[in-house]
């Protein structure tokens, strides 16, 4: 039996088929099992609900995933993540609708969701589908913030599993105090990775606009994967991101999944991925 737990939020839409199919993809690799969840707000949902879900389960035996169904009665801002600590989840899986969808999960509320969870979420849209190897290339955008070593410890775990290279992305900062602190998080990503044995690169980008030309990198690098911190739940001190930094990342337009990492209250950053 797994000992290792993913959750995946459904709908019933094709986008949250999607988040199912990088869950499973993932789950193989790592010897994971799914929980297949579904909130409703009204008792008489349930049984329908649980009946949906079974066909989705059936629809995917052929992946040899154990796949549990789950239908709770509650709200998706605080149920997905209540679910998730409940069962000691290590990643949740969530399709996003861009800007509409059922229950609401588009781009903001998709950030509501995820502030309100202690777990890592990977969100995805409709279009993106992931490849038989997982996730071979990883973008990570590299922050002012000393949380930003708990984003590259979830990474490189993930990057050991599915033996991927990393592409760090830096901004061309002027001030000189940011500069250094910018180097000075390079430095130890560097370190990070080659004691890991993981593959990595550095690409400096213009610091106005940065989110956009993280997205441009990314698409150039053939990324399957950006990993960002949720800095809105967060923001200590400045940053070049933007205030809609999140938003514009897990609704980009080249529907590159994200990775998305709240900042936790430790001294060292240690990942609770794939412990």
């Amino acid at each position: 039996m797994s000992n290792k737990s993913f959750i995946v939020p459904h709908d019933f839409s094709e986008v949250a088929d999607n988040a199912l199919s990088h869950a499973i993809t993932t789950a193989k690799v790592v010897n994971a099992k799914i929980y297949l969840l579904h909130v409703v707000s009204k008792n008489k949902d349930i049984i329908p609900s649980e009946d949906k879900l079974k066909e989705i389960i059936k629809k995917n035996e052929h992946e040899n995933v154990e796949i549990v169904p789950k239908v709770r009665l509650g709200n998706i801002f605080e149920d997905i993540g209540d679910f998730a600590a409940e069962h000691h989840a290590e990643l949740i899986f969530m399709g996003t609708h861009g800007q509409a969808g059922w229950q609401h999960i588009a781009g903001s509320y998709a950030l509501k969701v995820i502030t309100n969870s202690s777990v890592p979420f990977i969100i995805v849209q409709k279009e993106t589908k992931i490849s038989t190897t997982g996730y071979d290339d990883i973008v990570v955008p590299l922050d002012l913030h000393r949380e930003t070593k708990q984003k590259l410890a979830i990474v490189a775990s993930m990057a050991k599993y599915f033996k991927s290279r990393v592409h760090v992305v830096t901004p061309n900062e002027t001030d000189e105090f940011l500069k250094n602190r910018v180097a000075a998080n390079v430095l130890f990503s560097k370190r990070f990775f080659e004691e890991r044995g993981i593959e990595m690169t550095v690409t400096v980008a213009p610091s106005s606009g940065f989110d956009k030309e993280v997205v441009k990198i990314a698409v150039e690098k053939d990324a399957d994967l950006i990993s960002i911190m949720n800095i809105n739940k967060n923001n200590l001190f400045s940053s070049p991101f933007s205030s809609n930094y999140e938003q514009y990342m897990i609704t980009n337009d080249a529907n590159i999944p994200v990775l998305v990492v709240n900042p936790m209250d430790t001294p060292y950053g240690a990942s609770v991925l794939f412990n």
